[in-house]
């Protein structure tokens, strides 16, 4: 399938306002959203329900207008285009396709309504279902397919008219858990093989860190931070973003110093030095963020511990233990032959400074 010239896309402090129906009062969906897409990118939008991710997806493809701000696609302004003038293509939670069309008809609509001939749709049809291996069905009804089946043939229709710009509204929250997995591979390599721009709602952290060039974590219609999926993990800029992707320890302290990106914190009378974003101010509360895996325990460390749980997982030895009054999870990988603590004993959390982040 040929690629096209690839468009990034520009949201210019965007905001989405509503009604509350029962209070009527007014609120933010979105907020003041400022974010640059760049051409060919793969981009995801990750939150809690109502954070404001779908809004955002729905007015860059059209269905919803904001009330604030300027959409740009490929440089172009495109507030006032409806979603059949932009040159997006959406796929949508429950697949939309048209039960009484075969798989042939489906993928062929969109070409149908911009009056390509006949000749040039068979063509895009049969190599745009070769590229989501669905060759040999174009002649069954979609009733007749599975839901992964439904899934690519959805998948199909949006690439057929080679949009600039693929919009993914959660189009894997219909499948079981390991379809999704399957789909959401097959999803990334099709995107980087036809070369499309992507953006991409989900609420599943796995989803978006396994198919992200970019993630892009919102909360109550804002972004709370925006990065690579190794810069959102190792280096979260707040505890709902810490919390929200993975799982998260905190041990809390007070901020010694800051000097450019390190600080040292003051946990339990002992001084850490870790990463730290540079909006804090020493003398300030803060907290040392680890990740599970990132700890283990030995008998000298840098913290005194008293194990609460510890359960062999097989591939790891699942803890649980108590560092002053703070609740930590550990998740020590390839526990063959090493020291097994028991629930009660008294031992020392280790880690690596340089894994954590003062919040």
């Amino acid at each position: 399938m040929e690629t096209k010239q690839k468009k990034g896309i520009l949201l210019d402090h965007i905001s989405k306002i509503y009604t509350d129906p029962k209070t009527k009062k007014e609120f933010y969906a979105v907020n003041d959203v400022t974010l640059d897409i760049k051409p060919g990118d793969f981009v995801t939008l990750l939150g809690p329900s109502g954070c404001g991710k779908t809004t955002t997806l729905r007015m860059i493809a059209g269905f919803e207008s904001p009330d604030i701000g300027e959409i740009y696609l490929g440089g172009e302004k495109i507030n006032e285009k409806t979603p059949d003038k932009r040159d997006t293509a959406m796929m949508f939670q429950n697949y939309a396709l048209f039960p009484h069309m075969n798989v042939y008809d489906n993928v062929a609509y969109g070409l149908k309504l911009r009056g390509f001939k006949k000749s040039e749709i068979r063509e895009k049809v049969f190599a745009i279902l070769d590229l989501v291996e669905l060759k040999g069905m174009e002649n069954r009804a979609t009733n007749q397919l599975s839901g992964g089946q439904q899934q690519r043939v959805a998948l199909a229709r949006a690439l057929v008219v080679q949009p600039s710009v693929l919009l993914f509204d959660e189009p894997l929250s219909n499948l079981d858990a390991n379809l999704r997995v399957q789909m959401r591979t097959e999803i990334r390599r099709i995107q980087q093989d036809v070369g499309s721009t992507a953006v991409y709602v989900t609420h599943d952290q796995s989803e978006a860190m396994s198919i992200s060039d970019q993630i892009v974590v919102m909360n109550k219609g804002v972004i709370a931070q925006m990065g690579t999926p190794t810069e959102i993990y190792y280096r979260p800029a707040s505890e709902f973003v810490a919390s929200f992707i993975g799982e998260a320890n905190y041990l809390r302290g007070t901020l010694h110093s800051l000097e450019g990106e390190t600080g040292v914190i003051d946990v339990l009378g002992r001084r850490i030095e870790a990463f730290c974003h540079q909006d804090k101010e020493a003398g300030a509360d803060a907290a040392l963020m680890l990740r599970p895996e990132s700890l283990t325990l030995g008998d000298e460390g840098a913290l005194p511990a008293r194990v609460v749980l510890s359960c062999f997982m097989g591939a790891y030895q699942n803890y649980h233990v108590m560092v002053g009054d703070n609740l930590i999870k550990i998740t020590d990988y390839n526990p063959k032959g090493k020291k097994i603590y028991s629930v009660g004993d008294e031992a020392w959390l280790r880690f690596n400074p340089s894994d954590g982040t003062i919040l």
